[in-house]
């Protein structure tokens, strides 16, 4: 093939439902692949320790059908990545299940569809660690600790093309991946057919999250990628959308630390020389990439761990002088809860909003407060009894707070107080680090069947 094209319609499918108007134009023109990643980690640790979903299922079967009904009108591959949010090994069985749900239900023809796993046991990092193998970690996390990893709920790697290819190789025509790059699912349908790692891992990077690489800002709509052996070609599909240089080039560089290089499972992809032109009104071409392979082949972790169960609760304040004085307010609230709960043990956490206000129809004054602040109160603790009564007496004691010059009642408080509500279970990021893998495919079990 000389060129071969993907369409991507959402760049986190589910998270909120793709637009159907530019996907539709999308699979008019005539895509080789169909692909999106479905996960992140920016919903924090809590989906991923709890193995749970940040997203409705409604929305995400919403998706999957829109894409399934496409891809196998047309006959091309489907391709999703990081099932359900946080690719665990139940999200995954969930994502096969309702493909064989909308299968039947449109009685479509019989297809194969593969899938692979992406979570890892505890006990293989352990062997890890105590066979000299470093867990090394990112952005300035020290090296894993069997103490760290004792304290982690779940962990997934994160795969590369390798299981796509894989699966791809054995003829899938949907695939449902665990954990995995955001790259790497488009990369893998473009190195399958024999295009240059550089220019595939290019088009995964443009590619992953959908019309962020578009402008004006419009989320959840269509863009088409293209591929040769010289270069990439993004497309907007939405008609208000054009993909120009500075909307492709800024997407291709942002979240960064280093902005030239973007990180893939077996090297990394050099961007400091490439080129970008504008084609076409709605399309730009780039040119310059270099890929660079790793020495030593490394998979990213990521493992949640959990903190205890959690309340959260809110408080309005309107008085001048208590907004002025609400470091003092908390620090109040905070010492009411050591004296009843001790200082160990449970954590205490407050987010004030509205510290630099609109004062009526005045623009937000710097260093001035506003006129009402919101203050968001989250409790944790080992049970959910404790975490609701420390999350009351961390909100309830705000409004008792004794300020300096305070006469009597506070009078004019106007200090409104919400209830106390449950929330998940609070979880922290135990693992962001990498491990090296003698083979890219250890981590990742696959699985194929057919449907219909």
């Amino acid at each position: 093939m000389s060129s071969l094209k993907i369409i991507c319609p959402n760049g986190h499918l589910g998270f909120a439902p793709l637009k159907p108007g530019s996907f539709h134009i999308g699979v008019a023109a005539a895509p080789d692949f169909i692909a999106a990643d479905s996960g992140s980690d920016d919903i924090g640790p809590v989906p991923l320790g709890n193995d749970i979903c940040a997203s409705p299922k409604a929305w995400q079967r919403h998706d999957l059908e829109e894409m399934l009904l496409a891809a196998r009108r047309i006959g091309v591959p489907m391709l999703i990545g990081s099932a359900g949010d946080t690719g665990t090994n139940s999200r995954v069985d969930m994502y096969v299940e309702m493909i064989r749900e909308i299968a039947a239900s449109h009685k479509l023809p019989p297809f194969r569809i593969g899938w692979f796993y992406s979570e890892v046991d505890k006990e293989l990092v352990r062997g890890k660690i105590r066979a000299g193998s470093a867990i090394r970690g990112l952005d300035a996390r020290a090296d894993l600790t069997e103490a760290e990893l004792d304290a982690t709920s779940r962990i997934v790697a994160m795969a590369g093309v390798h299981p796509f290819m894989k699966l791809l190789e054995e003829g899938c025509d949907v695939i449902i991946g665990g954990r995995s790059s955001d790259s790497a699912i488009f990369a893998a349908a473009a190195l399958h057919k024999g295009y240059p790692e550089a220019q595939a891992y290019y088009l995964g990077k443009v590619l992953e999250c959908a019309s962020f690489c578009a402008e004006p800002y419009g989320a959840k709509e269509t863009v088409l990628g293209e591929i040769t052996k010289d270069f990439v070609e993004v497309t907007a599909m939405a008609p208000e959308q054009r993909c120009t240089i500075a909307s492709v080039a800024g997407h291709a560089m942002y979240e960064r630390s280093n902005p030239y290089h973007e990180f893939v499972a077996g090297g990394m992809l050099d961007m400091t020389h490439c080129a970008y032109d504008q084609v076409a009104d709605k399309t730009t071409r780039v040119t310059g990439m270099e890929f660079v392979p790793a020495e030593e082949f490394r998979v990213k972790l990521e493992g949640s761990g959990k903190l205890g169960e959690r309340y959260v609760g809110m408080a309005g304040i309107r008085d001048p002088y208590t907004i002025a004085h609400v470091d003092e307010v908390i620090a109040w609230a905070r010492a009411q809860a050591e004296e009843r709960f001790g200082k160990e043990g449970w954590e205490l956490h407050y987010n004030v909003f509205g510290r630099n206000g609109v004062m009526g129809d005045m623009e937000p004054l710097k260093d001035q407060p506003g006129h009402e602040l919101c203050i968001v109160v989250q409790g944790v603790a080992p049970t959910r009894e404790m975490a609701e009564e420390l999350t009351i007496t961390g909100t309830r004691q705000l409004f008792y707070a004794r300020l300096p010059d305070v006469k009597g009642t506070a009078g004019g408080v106007s200090f409104v107080l919400d209830e106390v509500l449950p929330a998940s279970p609070a979880y922290r990021w135990t693992l962001n680090h990498t491990m090296a893998v003698d083979d890219p495919l250890e981590l990742f079990p696959t699985h194929t069947a057919i449907i219909g």
